[in-house]
């Protein structure tokens, strides 16, 4: 299927591994132009090498900079004053005890997690509205509804990214230009490794997944990891010119975790 985004130039942010990246790769498939994001230059080099293995004529550049940090937000406006598609991927998680969660962490969370997309949109809205033509995703959490009690911080940035699509959405609108987030459910990016490690007690990998959707989500229909390509291809066809119906909306990539029917 051609989704219509050739010659597109896409930004994702922290798109040097896992999600992110498969997300930069399905999209330089379609012949959209992607800007690779993280946060050293090694990781950038080596995610760049990777997409043109599997993209051989990938159209791509990098940029090597902590979006959660506003002042290298500004340098990357200055070197790429205009992107038609924003994926705002780049997000920190980690499972601790709400007890044990400090102000700091809270809000390095929403600062990373949140305000990173904030900036960014905040930037590159503006022109996608003169254009008339722009995706902006957010790439949230079904954590952002069914909270983790593992991760009650992590949880509250992803719900407040699900709000944020929908309000900048509304100022979308009758324009080209739509704002929506996806939820996927657990998905096995190179994270969830040491996420599996915190909370494995030293079971293999193939014994904690077993044991993790039937204790922690047990309302899974898929009952396995999801994998980043999985996410990667609903995330492709909402930064299409095929999805101009879809804005505002919160979609679903979670395995069936979310057991609400809207």
């Amino acid at each position: 299927m051609d989704l219509k985004i050739a010659n597109r130039l896409a930004l994702v942010s922290g798109s040097t591994k896992g999600i992110g990246h498969a997300i930069a790769v399905a999209l330089a498939r379609e012949g959209a132009r992607v800007i690779i994001n993280g946060r050293s230059q090694a990781s950038v080099d080596a995610a760049l090498a990777k997409l043109r293995e599997l993209v051989p004529n990938a159209q791509a550049e990098g940029f090597a900079g902590d979006v959660s940090d506003a002042a290298q937000v500004d340098d990357l406006v200055k070197r790429f004053a205009h992107v038609d598609i924003l994926v705002n991927n780049m997000g920190i998680f980690d499972p601790k005890p709400f007890e044990e969660i400090p102000d700091e962490e809270w809000l390095r969370f929403f600062n990373a997690n949140v305000m990173s997309g904030v900036r960014l949109s905040r930037a590159y809205l503006p022109k996608m509205k003169e254009k008339n033509w722009g995706r902006v995703v957010f790439i949230s959490s079904e954590s952002g509804i069914q909270i983790p009690v593992e991760m009650i911080h992590y949880g509250m940035t992803k719900s407040a990214q699900i709000s944020l699509a929908r309000g900048l959405a509304e100022t979308c609108e009758g324009t080209n230009v739509t704002v929506n987030s996806v939820l996927p459910g657990p998905t096995s990016s190179e994270g969830v490794t040491e996420f599996v490690e915190k909370l494995s007690g030293g079971k293999s990998f193939q014994d904690f997944e077993t044991q993790f959707f039937e204790e922690a989500r047990p309302t899974s229909i898929l009952k396995r990891f999801i994998t980043p390509e999985e996410i990667a291809n609903m995330v492709a066809y909402v930064c299409s010119e095929l999805s101009s119906a879809t804005n505002g909306a919160a979609l679903r990539a979670d395995g069936g975790v979310i057991r609400a029917a809207f």
